[in-house]
């Protein structure tokens, strides 16, 4: 069963707590690196060009998030892509707001033609941004459905990029090559809530990072950051402690828990 094979993969974060070195963004370091904690993982984030590439060499994944850009950090990120290329590393990418600027745009196209990552995850808007200019993000939140345009964007990149392609909407689409999971868990709180979607890359690497199929990976990772968010809304009042709920409920979720809250399809 699938909830086997997820509850499979939260045993191994917990028995190995696997290294996951994220390069992302200051509004979400102490949301991520609380998640990855919780979730049995160990996280770091480190940016200095000085010590990425040594950094990546200690790691079991390596998560790039744009969110927030600066020349330094680009090449920082382009070195510890390379890095995590060379060991065979999961990488995640994140394009935050992809689409916003032509900056964050450009910084989108130069890291993926310096290193494909292995696993692509980011709203409609900026998955669609991806593959077409013309597409628009408001700041970091998607313009777009996850509908069939994106999906076939996700399909363009996962071709490209020999990558599987995370798009996240009210119901999670993963994509690689054919194979197409759609995921269902999930509480329409949690876009309100600052970084969440930052926290899914994050916990996507924390998957890679023990299970070799990048695809089951990014299915098992949604499935559990949407069912710890079905479980922290039956507790809170609202988005304030719909976070704090979350970060528990990662912490103490059972095998009982992801059979009985899982909604997942595969094709």
């Amino acid at each position: 069963m699938q909830a086997d094979l997820i509850w499979n993969d939260i045993e191994k974060i917990r028995s190995a707590s696997p290294l996951v070195h994220n390069i992302t963004n200051y509004v979400v370091m102490n949301n991520t690196a609380n998640a990855l904690l919780a979730l049995g993982a160990s996280p770091v984030m480190a940016h200095s060009v000085e010590e990425v590439e040594d950094m990546t060499a200690i790691a079991s994944a390596l998560v790039i998030n744009i969110g927030t850009l600066s020349p330094e950090w680009v090449a920082a990120m382009k070195l510890a892509m390379t890095a995590a290329a060379k060991r065979g590393l999961p990488i995640v990418f994140d394009p935050v707001g992809a689409g916003a600027t032509p900056y964050r745009s450009k910084v989108c196209y130069e890291l993926l033609g310096n290193q494909a990552p292995t696993i692509i995850r980011g709203n409609a808007s900026e998955i669609m941004a991806l593959v077409d200019a013309n597409v628009k993000t408001k700041g970091v939140d998607s313009l777009e459905e996850c509908d069939n345009r994106a999906e076939a964007a996700a399909q363009l990149l996962s071709r490209e990029y020999a990558a599987t392609v995370v798009v996240s909407g009210g119901v999670d689409l993963v994509i690689r090559d054919e194979a197409k999971a759609q995921v269902a868990n999930g509480h329409p709180l949690m876009p309100r809530v600052t970084g969440l979607g930052c926290t899914a890359s994050a916990l996507v690497g924390a998957f890679a990072a023990v299970n070799a199929d990048p695809f089951a990976a990014a299915a098992h990772a949604m499935a559990v950051m949407g069912i710890c968010g079905e479980l922290a809304a039956e507790k809170a009042d609202g988005p304030g402690t719909l976070q704090l709920y979350f970060i528990d409920a990662l912490y103490n979720l059972t095998s009982r828990q992801v059979k009985d809250y899982l909604r997942i399809g595969l094709s």
